[in-house]
């Protein structure tokens, strides 16, 4: 246990520049700026007619399922791809009674081998001829810690990481030849920027799939390319990755539903980060520790400070007057 001394120190070194009175320059702007090239595009990308390649979309209260439903809606055709064939069976023949036969197809698939997702391809373009939309969405939660579970640490890599990195290598050179715009969306985390402690592994693949899909957008921004990339994060939402199987929604939580049309909108208005919120998480608590967790690397604080004994009321003091200041900003 540090002596009093030392955590007078620890505050002191924390502050200086005050890390409270910087905040308030930036809660009240807008998100982001958009190209509006970026929107036109990811409109046209959702057309009807045109075509969406949904993985972990069979899950039947995930996100996948749920973003499949909502093109559908659009008029768009869908190719479903998971891993669980039964699940992916009946999540098929769900969309199928909104976009009728011939309009979607299930192709079951592990996107941790490179060979599953080569077949998908083929069977996607045999079928559509194109891709539009190409959502990266399939994702596993074993847990590994930083030093435990290798087999894990595997399992969740390949999945939520090399899943992701696979489609991208397998779709985005046609995608980007093909004469009409498209988008890729790959699924995050909010553990993958904050780095909450709990699950490395975790953590770490969906740290890499921010890096991912930010090289992924610069580099279509060099090539003036109509394919567009977005890093989807959503918020604590009530699926079967978070236990939606066996309970009840907590009221804290958003259904699947709210969250794969928040997203939708915001690709729709060509944003690249898309951080979702939730019914006990506000957008303005998301800036407010996403960027204190980016000062702990800028001011040298201890690694995860936030979740360390001696910043634990420095952190309380700042979110509670930052959001203070916002809520000030915004009457």
């Amino acid at each position: 246990m540090a002596s009093s001394r030392s955590s007078s120190r620890y505050r002191s070194r924390s502050r200086g520049p005050s890390p409270i009175r910087t905040r308030h320059s930036y809660l009240g702007e807008s998100e982001d700026t958009v190209d509006p090239d970026t929107a036109a595009q990811a409109n046209h990308a959702f057309s009807a007619g045109r075509v969406a390649v949904i993985t972990g979309a069979g899950s039947p209260n995930g996100i996948g399922f749920a973003a499949a439903k909502e093109l559908a809606s659009y008029g768009m055709k869908l190719v479903l791809a998971d891993i669980n064939k039964e699940e992916l069976e009946e999540a098929t023949k769900q969309i199928e009674e909104k976009v009728g036969t011939g309009n979607v197809i299930g192709v079951p698939t592990d996107v941790s081998k490179i060979e599953d997702c080569k077949a998908l391809f083929d069977k996607v373009y045999d079928a559509f001829g194109e891709v539009s939309v190409l959502m990266n969405n399939a994702g596993i939660g074993p847990y590994g810690g930083a030093y435990t579970n290798l087999d894990n640490w595997h399992k969740v890599l390949d999945t939520n990481l090399y899943g992701v990195v696979n489609m991208v290598q397998t779709f985005t050179a046609v995608m980007m030849a093909q004469e009409n715009p498209a988008v890729i969306i790959n699924t995050g985390s909010k553990q993958g920027i904050t780095n909450p402690p709990g699950n490395a592994a975790y953590n770490v693949s969906k740290a890499g799939v921010k890096v991912l899909t930010e090289n992924l957008a610069w580099e279509f921004r060099q090539q003036n390319a109509k394919v567009s990339a977005h890093l989807f994060v959503p918020g604590w939402v009530h699926t079967g990755l978070t236990g939606a199987r066996v309970k009840e929604k907590p009221e804290g939580a958003w259904t699947a539903t709210q969250t794969a049309q928040y997203m939708l909108e915001r690709v729709k208005e060509g944003k690249f980060y898309i951080i979702c919120p939730d019914n006990e998480t506000t957008t303005e608590m998301d800036k407010l520790r996403i960027m204190w967790g980016a000062e702990d690397v800028a001011l040298g604080r201890p690694a995860l400070s936030r979740w360390h004994p001696e910043y634990k009321a420095l952190f309380e003091e700042y979110m509670r007057d930052n959001l203070s200041a916002s809520a000030s900003l915004a009457s």
